[in-house]
């Protein structure tokens, strides 16, 4: 095992983690974080809905990154519990040598996500705290396998929300991007306030699990100064390359979070 890990952990508290994995039909979750879903879904009967659309613009992110981007080297912070069209299998489809360096603190994560890659040679999980970035970037295994001399695809999937105002979620991303050199790239995933109905799930989510931030467009579109933004820019996640060319219009549950990727110039 590697970093700094918790032996044990309160079944009794609900995780991010695993409440993402009881929203997607996951197993790999207890009684507390299946108690929130039911709250966010007296708010949001569509809640789970929301935690598809997400995992299904990782999908399609990691295949452009693999795809058209090039990029060979994947740090995907926050990444939770696997479930399908993980990470490294989506970007090891297109890319064979592509490494992956999965971080998380959550210990039913990590144990689950160890099992996945057991006999994966391009993958680790590494057991570390996203918010200090010292951390995740001097850890052993994430050094072994991400080599930051060459491009990477910093990945903050559906996570910054759950960063509070005061911990400062755009110099965190700073220092990521500070230790990639030119031509790496940015993923991020956010919960957007795009009106009442997402402000109303943010105090479902700040009452029930204590994060969740539903930040402006403006304030997502801050994360990536500095960087060249892909098309189609911020936007929706359903307006991201989806696979079907016309998203149509958007329901009010697709309109709850926005994401994009960007160069490092």
């Amino acid at each position: 095992m590697t970093g700094s890990e918790s032996v044990g952990f309160d079944t009794t508290k609900p995780s991010i983690a695993r409440v993402y994995d009881a929203l997607l039909g996951g197993t790999d979750n207890y009684p507390a974080d299946n108690a929130v879903v039911e709250h966010l879904a007296e708010t949001l009967p569509e809640i789970r809905e929301v935690a598809q659309v997400n995992r299904a613009m990782l999908g399609r992110g990691v295949r452009y990154l693999a795809g058209p981007a090039g990029i060979t080297q994947f740090l995907d912070l926050g990444a939770g519990l696997p479930t399908m069209e993980n990470t490294h299998q989506v970007a090891q489809a297109l890319q064979s040598g592509a490494k992956v360096a999965y971080v998380d603190i959550d210990p039913v994560a990590l144990a689950h996500g160890r099992a996945l890659v057991e006999n994966n040679e391009g993958t680790v999980v590494v057991a570390a705290d996203l918010r200090t970035s010292t951390e995740v970037l001097d850890d052993p295994a994430v050094r072994q396998t991400i080599d930051f001399t060459s491009p990477v695809a910093v990945m903050l999937v559906g996570i910054l929300h759950h960063l509070h105002d005061d911990e400062d979620p755009a110099a965190i991303v700073d220092s990521y991007l500070s230790a990639v050199p030119s031509g790496s790239h940015l993923f991020i995933t956010h919960f957007c306030d795009s009106g009442p109905e997402a402000r109303a799930l943010e105090k479902s989510f700040l009452e029930f699990l204590g994060t969740g931030r539903f930040r402006t467009h403006e304030e997502v579109l801050d994360l990536f100064r500095g960087l060249e933004l892909v098309e189609p820019g911020l936007v929706y996640l359903p307006e991201w390359r989806p696979a079907d060319e016309d998203p149509g219009e958007l329901t009010i549950t697709q309109r709850l979070m926005v994401g994009g990727i960007a160069r490092k110039p």
